[in-house]
């Protein structure tokens, strides 16, 4: 059966989606809002792809795959997760929701996206790090030592 792409997009607009200035369609949730896309193959559209921001926080994913699987049952069509590789039931946030958290923690730490998940990536430390404080401490403290030696020994020869 062909996806009605017009049908899901009426629903959208019923539900509040709308286009900002710069064309990304969006659709406002009460835990932030979703972009919205068409994927196509062939020059056909074949699915409306929904993509949350990433985030340590699962609210919003969890809200918007609640929202789309009551879409879904209006347009009937099917909502499917593509990291999960499968259609998508009520019973699914939990694991959609836990996959969406390990892909923004990799987003995180590995990729260097601090936007993605801020408590898994630590900007680098402000100031000086704690072994060069030692390292210039012993070299002040060398030079100090070298004047003394010298002074007393100028006293010590005149």
């Amino acid at each position: 059966m062909p996806y009605d792409g017009a049908r899901v997009d009426a629903l959208l607009a019923e539900r509040g989606a709308r286009a900002r200035p710069d064309g990304t369609r969006v659709w406002p949730l009460k835990a932030g809002e979703v972009e919205l896309g068409e994927l196509r193959e062939n020059g056909q559209l074949v699915a409306t792809e929904l993509r949350v921001p990433l985030s340590e926080k699962t609210e919003l994913v969890r809200e918007a795959v609640g929202e789309a699987l009551m879409l879904a049952a209006l347009a009937e069509v099917r909502l499917v997760d593509p990291q999960l590789g499968r259609t998508v039931s009520l019973q699914d946030d939990g694991p959609v929701a836990e996959q969406f958290l390990r892909t923004a923690r990799y987003a995180g730490e590995m990729l260097g996206l601090p936007e993605a998940v801020g408590a898994r990536y630590a900007a680098p430390p402000e100031g000086m790090q704690a072994g060069t404080k030692v390292l210039l401490a012993l070299l002040g403290a060398f030079a100090f030592l070298y004047l003394v030696v010298s002074f007393l020994l100028g006293k010590l020869r005149g």
